[in-house]
């Protein structure tokens, strides 16, 4: 009997371009949060790695395609930090929704202010010069990081139906959106249910933005209490408990 196939092991060719590709992204990567995305070409990343401008072309056909890599790096990291944090939340407190949705949001906002050129990179405005990439891999990387999060409340919806309005209750060009979102993401839920993912969505998102942007400077030195009241308010919108300061 033949011995069953295993995968060629990678030459030394390969995983000295492998360390360059890395390389190329996390100096890519160092600028872009240093610098800006203006400051950012390939002529100052070889500059940076003591290369040649051409030479990065055999890694990267043009300076977007490195840009939407990092993008994609970026949000890879932020998917797993979440996820990991998730995970932690239901192995320490039995599966507890209210304690996985804290934990989720927390994880954002400690991610984000921690990486607030990161954050500003990937939800801020759209990256001068670089196209929108629908389609490419760091859109489904973006996409993965969302369905972490519907995942999650999807979760609750099984597990715990909470009170949403009907159709007739939504407004018809709201309707009519949501329907289309719904459809775009193959969910079967309520339009009710995805209005209110919605609704936490940005509620959680704007708090964390303003505090990265420090548009919250003129009221709050920190507005980390301030963050735990919003979290009181998803977990109510969803029909879990969670009292702020207390948990």
């Amino acid at each position: 009997m033949s011995e069953p196939a295993t995968a060629e092991a990678p030459s030394r060719r390969d995983r000295v371009r492998a360390a360059t590709t890395e390389e190329i992204r996390q100096t890519a990567r160092r600028l872009l949060v240093s610098r800006g995305p203006e400051a950012v070409s390939l002529r100052a990343i070889a500059r940076e790695m003591g290369m040649t401008a051409p030479g990065l072309y055999r890694y990267f056909d043009s300076r977007e395609v490195l840009i939407r890599a990092v993008v994609a790096d970026i949000f890879n990291q932020l998917t797993a930090d979440v996820t990991r944090a998730i995970a932690a939340a239901g192995r320490e407190h039995d599966d507890d929704l209210a304690k996985k949705l804290v934990a989720s949001c927390r994880e954002f906002r400690g991610w984000a202010l921690a990486h607030q050129g990161e954050f500003a990179l990937i939800f801020g405005s759209p990256l001068p010069g670089v196209d929108d990439g629908r389609g490419d891999f760091a859109d489904e990387c973006a996409q993965q990081f969302a369905g972490v999060y519907f995942a999650l409340f999807s979760e609750l919806w099984a597990r715990n139906p909470f009170p949403v309005p009907g159709p007739d209750e939504i407004d018809p060009g709201l309707r009519a959106q949501l329907e289309r979102f719904a459809g775009l993401i193959g969910s079967d839920l309520p339009l009710g249910a995805m209005l209110r993912f919605l609704r936490c969505w940005t509620k959680m998102y704007g708090a964390v933005s303003m505090e990265v942007f420090g548009h919250l400077g003129f009221a709050l030195d920190d507005p980390a209490p301030m963050f735990d009241l919003t979290l009181a308010e998803l977990a109510a919108d969803l029909g879990l408990e969670y009292h702020a300061g207390k948990n």
